[in-house]
């Protein structure tokens, strides 16, 4: 056993050494990103106004294709609408990884890349795509594959590369493409409860009729981004009885519990977890939050009261969204935390599941600090856990010997 000891140190060492160099993934934020480059607010500016930003944030492997304040203005001088913007904005953004080294190493010395504007569906055939060529002297352009016949814009410089995550790379100028370019028509305005009571939600969409001041509250809420998970009938039908035992206050938060002022696409909510604020959290002391889960293709909002579980899509048009959900959200603000595991019995060896994790509590951080929903997933950090404690083990192992 002594003699097994030293090899076991030795080999505990090098697993610490090998965990300490284990590369962590993290995420990122292209608004703090380039928030450190002022000569790209403009730019900036208009990610987060098209919600693009999001889009950046919550994948994984992305470029983004940055131009200056000068070349911005270039672009809003043809004073393009909103929707307009977004496409060419949208065709910025590579869905792969192109660091300043990889420019120079493509095959053959070109390559097609594909963007968000591709992947959006308003391109039509693969006008979303992008041509990347390496020339002699190290010279880089890219150009759209529907570029009208406009001259290919330069490589500038590399601003921020986190291998193999994002890249944020400078070009000369906008990126020219009929296909981006051309109007958007407007999407008709939603009409909340009109959509609800035709797709299910009719109950609910009563309860928020009811309150005009409520309705007011989520129609001021469409411009800037609103998702709203609405409790089918039956779900609002069952819950009925604990609705009418509710101040008015208490029904106007539980009402404005069920909408969320930010949007959230299908698959944001699929790729992301973490506590979300709600329009009840907006100028009250306490949080009314819940968290977002997702396992596969189910998506689960969890209020330590009731777990609440996606079942549709009633709308999903940017910068809004309705889902319908099995229950209706019942905040631990307003009622009893449900099934907190009982102590065990003196002496009893035998344990009980425990309830699920609270949301952020009045004395955590707000869930408007969770970066859940403007950073791509972090991945746990196990390389920095184990390191330490594998040394620590080899330590003792030879301290025995």
């Amino acid at each position: 056993m002594r003699r097994a000891l030293p090899l076991l140190a030795a080999s505990l060492v090098m697993l610490a050494a090998a965990a300490a160099a284990t590369p962590v993934a993290q995420g990122h934020n292209i608004t703090k990103i380039l928030a450190e480059h002022p000569e790209f607010s403009t730019f900036n500016h208009y990610l987060t106004v098209t919600h693009l930003a999001a889009e950046i944030n919550r994948r994984l492997t992305i470029t983004v294709l940055v131009v200056g304040n000068s070349g911005m203005a270039d672009l809003l001088a043809r004073h393009l609408s909103l929707l307009t913007l977004r496409n060419v904005l949208s065709l910025h953004i590579l869905t792969d990884y192109y660091g300043a080294k990889k420019l120079h190493q493509l095959t053959g010395g070109s390559t097609l890349a594909s963007s968000v504007f591709q992947s959006s569906g308003h391109a039509t055939g693969t006008t979303g795509y992008i041509n990347i060529t390496d020339h002699r002297a190290g010279k880089v352009t890219f150009s759209a594959e529907d570029d009208g016949g406009a001259p290919p814009v330069d490589f500038v410089k590399s601003v921020k590369e986190m291998p193999y995550n994002i890249s944020v790379l400078q070009v000369s100028t906008i990126l020219s493409s009929p296909e981006a370019e051309a109007p958007v028509a407007a999407p008709a305005p939603v009409n909340l409860t009109e959509l609800m009571s035709k797709k299910g939600c009719k109950a609910f969409a009563d309860l928020i009729l009811a309150r005009p001041d409520i309705l007011q509250t989520f129609q001021d809420n469409l411009d800037s981004g609103l998702t709203v998970f609405c409790p089918v009938d039956a779900a609002v039908n069952a819950f009925a009885p604990k609705y009418k035992n509710l101040t008015a206050d208490g029904k106007a938060s539980l009402l404005l519990y069920h909408g969320v002022p930010v949007y959230y696409s299908p698959q944001l909510l699929k790729s992301n977890n973490g506590v979300v604020n709600t329009l009840a959290t907006d100028g009250s002391s306490k949080n009314f939050n819940y968290t977002v889960q997702n396992d596969g293709t189910d998506v689960t909002l969890e209020t330590r009261v009731v777990t609440a579980t996606i079942t549709s899509t009633l709308i999903d048009q940017d910068p809004d969204a309705v889902y319908a959900v099995d229950k209706a959200l019942e905040p631990r603000e307003l009622f009893k935390v449900a099934d907190a595991a009982a102590p065990a019995p003196a002496g009893s060896n035998k344990s009980k599941h425990a309830s699920p994790p609270a949301p952020a509590g009045p004395e955590e951080a707000p869930a408007d600090q969770d970066t859940s929903a403007n950073s791509a997933f972090r991945i746990t950090a196990v390389g920095l856990w184990l390191a330490p404690t594998v040394a620590a083990l080899a330590a003792s192992c030879l301290a025995v010997v």
